[in-house]
């Protein structure tokens, strides 16, 4: 193949086109230079720009020349292999180095299976959702810094600190199975970011409450609703909202309701089902539902779900009531303290672990026959049988 150029002619060139055959043309300006390389393919001239000069030699551009001539002998567009080897390079590279966002629905992905349904797969994800991804999801993971991270999450840092916590303990969360997934990210970024936030003087708000003397006098205001209902069941069960709401004819047998592990707070494969003893008001509430032929309890508004959170909650605020469905279990706890039944016993009716792992091991009797005792007592108590609180010892 002709040479017509040597890097002496380049270099003393005037501007213009400098043509050294097979194709290959120097573009020069001055001091610089543009390389081209011309070629037909199908019928159809076109230039395919190989590199600045002198960045790129005289040699290195006839090298890649000749290997786009190739392609072209080989009946290829040396523009078209060269577009799909670059989008390939960059999908490799982002498959290697993938962006914040794309880390988050990876360690989402992998973790899904241990969180409860949408609303803990939510719950999990929202504070990344909400704060984190909109401000660096597009950033690759390798270039992620501590600033980014600060900066994202300094509007919420004290007026919203709970919230602020839960995106940087997400975030710290996600680079750490990142890193353990191999891939390019520093996960102490996140501590260096909480030293540029700073230390805040947070109080944790406790859950409201109703005083447990104020609770008969509340059970008795409780509308004849399906939510009134719902907030007696979860008074006299000491249960949480998610499980009581949804709980079942199906799954009461005698004066017993178990609740399947699938409602119980935990993690999947960590917690099995729940015997909840149910005293004689309760099962009042499970018969009235069964006369009625219900599927649930409590059933809602739509047709085939129970109750939603909002409506039981909302029955409380309309005839005043302070506290809240969840605020019910310290009511109970609090009774409980105050009756001095065995801290085992109470803490066993509010499904709370009682004990280490060694302990657990040999303990593992669910006290159901100590806090069928107990449940009586508090119905007794709540819809006003017991106006004297007397110490109870189980």
């Amino acid at each position: 193949m002709e040479k017509r150029l040597t890097a002496i002619k380049v270099k003393n060139a005037e501007d213009g086109k400098l043509f050294d055959g097979g194709g290959l043309i120097l573009v020069k300006k001055a001091e610089t230079g543009k390389w081209v390389f011309r070629y037909t393919h199908l019928g159809k001239r076109r230039e395919m720009g190989l590199g600045s000069w002198p960045v790129v030699t005289l040699a290195d551009a006839r090298d890649l020349r000749d290997r786009w001539a190739r392609v072209l002998a080989a009946g290829d567009d040396p523009i078209a292999v060269r577009d799909a080897e670059t989008e390939a390079a960059i999908a490799q590279r982002d498959r290697a180095d993938p962006t914040f966002a794309e880390l988050v629905d990876l360690v989402f992905e992998a973790k899904r299976d241990n969180l409860r349904g949408r609303g803990d797969r939510g719950r999990w994800r929202s504070p990344l959702d909400l704060y984190m991804i909109p401000a660096f999801g597009r950033k690759p993971g390798s270039k992620l810094t501590q600033r980014d991270i600060a900066d994202a999450l300094r509007p919420i840092w004290r007026k919203k600190h709970p919230t602020a916590e839960k995106a940087i303990q997400r975030t710290r969360m996600v680079l750490k199975s990142a890193k353990r997934m191999r891939f390019p990210v520093d996960p102490d970024i996140v501590d260096s970011a909480q030293e540029i936030l700073g230390y805040v003087q947070h109080v944790v708000q406790h859950t409201p409450h109703v005083a447990w003397q104020d609770i008969p006098a509340l059970y008795g205001a409780l509308p004849d609703t399906s939510a009134g209902w719902c907030n007696r069941w979860c008074i006299l069960t000491a249960v949480r909202l998610f499980p009581a709401r949804a709980a079942m004819v199906s799954e009461i047998e005698g004066d017993v309701w178990t609740v399947p592990s699938q409602r119980m707070k935990g993690m999947v494969g960590k917690v099995s089902d729940f015997r909840v003893p149910l005293s004689d008001p309760a099962i009042e509430i499970a018969q009235r539902a069964h006369e009625f032929e219900q599927e649930y309890l409590f059933p809602g508004m739509r047709e085939g779900k129970p109750i939603t959170d909002a409506a039981v909650e909302k029955c409380l605020r309309e005839i005043g009531a302070a506290g809240t469905p969840h605020g019910f279990r310290t009511s109970f706890r609090t009774w409980a303290q105050a009756t001095a039944v065995s801290f085992d016993v109470a803490e066993m009716a509010l499904s709370h672990v009682v004990g280490n792992k060694v302990v657990r091991s040999y303990a593992r009797d669910d006290l159901l026959d100590q806090r069928r005792v107990v449940m009586q007592s508090w119905a007794r108590f709540v819809t006003g049988q017991e106006a004297n609180v007397i110490p109870i010892r189980v």
